[in-house]
């Protein structure tokens, strides 16, 4: 089948320096799943965090599914992340002694299971953000210039 991409975090790139990326599995309802086909999630200020040996994901937006009944569910609530448990413990160490942070990058299906591609993550400072904006600003004038030059 492949990958039909839900919804990305755009803003994680802009705030974070993504060091290693992981893919993990979301342990999810039936109307949450529902409501994913229909593509309607926001990754926005999401985060995951270790809890006893597991790893959960909070602020992560599913909107209730349209048809759905009182079986519905809470649209903000912890989902578990499903990872192996080598892989849990050593990102923990890094989050634990070195500062990083858990971002979901992306959410997506794969093969008919919803995954989400999380990022440990460094914080930018502000002079960093200025100078990917300068970076980018530089790109652009250079690719336009290249443009109206081959016309």
């Amino acid at each position: 089948m492949g990958e039909k991409l839900i919804c990305n975090n755009k803003k994680a790139y802009h705030d974070y320096f993504i060091e290693e990326k992981f893919e993990a599995g979301v342990v999810l309802t039936g109307t949450e799943v529902k409501s994913l086909r229909l593509g309607k999630a926001n990754l926005n200020d999401a985060f995951a965090m270790v809890k006893n040996g597991e790893v959960f994901l909070h602020n992560l937006h599913i909107s209730p599914y349209d048809f759905g009944n009182r079986e519905n569910h809470d649209p903000d609530r912890m989902r578990k992340l499903l990872l192996h448990k080598k892989e849990i413990g050593r990102l923990f160490s890094k989050v634990r002694e070195q500062g990083y942070s858990f971002i979901p990058l992306r959410l997506y299906f794969k093969n008919g299971l919803v995954k989400v591609e999380l990022g440990l993550a460094k914080g930018k400072k502000l002079y960093d953000k200025r100078e990917d904006m300068k970076r980018k600003d530089m790109k652009r004038d250079v690719e336009q210039a290249l443009k109206s030059r081959n016309r």
